[in-house]
């Protein structure tokens, strides 16, 4: 058994094992072995896989249209401090039953926000220390960390991008606060969500004004938390949408603009999350080449959508073609920088058992692994790097080769075009490699 607390929250489960495929044990592994090398390095470390502590230990099932159905143990003391304690409990007990090195966090998942400033970050001080304790003992790490700038009702108008000076102030001191909190914890990294950064109405907002204070915002967070010594990454995580019309870090591309034109591209990467690519109508594969092209491919928020629902649904994913697609570009440029998957997903709002939330982070891993192990195969088994390469073969010599270095102007692609005045079409054999990729699964 494993327990890291004065009482056992998840009884009856002992540590989740690695059982191969063949097992009908729901509470093992099938596809995920820790130690399993595959593309040179252990799966484990090709994954970071990290908990979510706000869908993992703060969701109680809520939706639009009724309250929460799942009753945590953990949630019942009428003390803010000892809620925090009990769910650093149960937290840290299913991170080590699951095998899993690190978690992700808001300030307030990790204990609830008071009514001031002040008080919140006494509380934070209670509960970090009680936290590092149990980080200690475990061996669990900080993925990153992060400050919830968008459920309090005083960023209804943005946090940095608010149009009034006092909230993006607030903004900034909670900010750091969870820099504070993120940098005691020795967190590897800290991811920027622009929950509110956007607009409802371009008719009442100054947009360039705006992206400007959400740039120094993010300037002077950097420059706090490097002068505390923080030698990680920070994170920005892109989403077009909800619960704004507009947000400013959009998809890939958009934050990528936003992160060169403001100077921050040694200090910030992307981390990409599933639901969000989806929602920008994009592919996820789409967004981590994207990402990959412009040296940003930082960490990965593990979920997904449905495909019949227009919202942010945050399942845990269970689409090994969309996953192995992923891992194809993972494997190719050599990893995640800095940061690793956090399953950032949450049971249903029916899933109301202990074992669930167990069942739903070992599909998660299992599907990454499986997916790990298929693209590794297609990549080094199959024939797919070579018709991929074949494709751009007439840029490897000649007059190609030349237009890639800049050797040629664009009157001699006049002069080419006029001597080649019928070129081949050459075949992208899109469905030979779905078929093949199909044939690997």
């Amino acid at each position: 058994m494993i327990l890291i607390g004065d009482k056992e929250f998840y009884k009856g489960i002992n540590k989740i094992s690695y059982e191969g495929k063949k097992s009908d044990n729901p509470l093992a592994y099938k596809y995920y072995n820790p130690e399993k090398i595959i593309a040179g390095k252990k799966m484990k470390d090709h994954f970071k896989f990290a908990v979510a502590y706000w869908h993992s230990f703060c969701g109680l099932g809520s939706d639009p249209f009724g309250p929460g159905t799942q009753e945590f143990e953990w949630n019942k003391s009428g003390d803010p401090i000892q809620r925090a304690k009990d769910k650093a409990d149960a937290a840290f007990e299913f991170i080590t039953k699951m095998g899993f090195n690190y978690f992700c966090f808001h300030d307030v998942d990790i204990i609830e926000e008071a009514n001031t400033l002040s008080e919140t970050e006494k509380r934070l001080q209670i509960i970090r220390d009680y936290i590092k304790e149990k980080m200690r003992i475990s061996g669990v790490k900080v993925l990153w960390g992060t400050a919830n700038c968008f459920s309090n009702p005083i960023y209804m108008n943005g946090a940095a991008t608010n149009p009034e000076f006092n909230i993006v102030a607030r903004a900034g001191a909670q900010i750091k606060v969870a820099l504070d909190t993120t940098i005691f914890l020795n967190g590897e990294n800290y991811v920027f969500w622009g929950g509110r950064e956007g607009y409802m109405s371009l008719l009442n907002t100054k947009m360039g004004k705006e992206l400007d204070h959400m740039a120094q915002i993010l300037i002077l967070a950097r420059d706090y938390a490097r002068s505390q010594g923080f030698k990680g990454t920070f994170f920005i995580e892109p989403k077009p949408m909800e619960p704004m019309k507009h947000q400013y870090d959009f998809d890939a591309a958009a934050a990528i603009g936003f992160i060169n034109k403001y100077g921050l591209e040694k200090d910030f990467k992307l981390n990409i999350e599933v639901n969000h690519a989806t929602l920008a109508q994009h592919s996820f594969e789409h967004e981590l080449a994207f990402a990959a092209n412009s040296n940003m491919l930082g960490s990965i928020d593990a979920n997904r959508g449905d495909y019949q629902n227009g919202w942010d649904t945050d399942q845990f994913p269970n689409n090994i073609y969309e996953i192995t697609q992923a891992m194809i570009i993972l494997i190719k440029e050599g990893g995640l920088m800095g940061g690793g998957i956090n399953f950032d997903a949450k049971l249903r709002r029916n899933s109301t058992d202990n074992d669930d939330i167990f069942h739903a982070h070992i599909g998660g891993a299992d599907v990454f692994a499986r997916s790990l192990i298929i693209a590794d195969k297609i990549i080094n088994e199959s024939n797919y790097v070579s018709i991929l390469e074949n494709r751009y073969k007439s840029f490897d010599n000649g007059l190609g080769k030349k237009f890639e270095s800049g050797e040629l102007s664009l009157e001699d692609l006049y002069e080419i075009a006029h001597k080649n005045p019928d070129p081949k079409l050459i075949s992208g054999k899109q469905e030979l490699i779905e078929n093949l990729i199909n044939q690997y699964l």
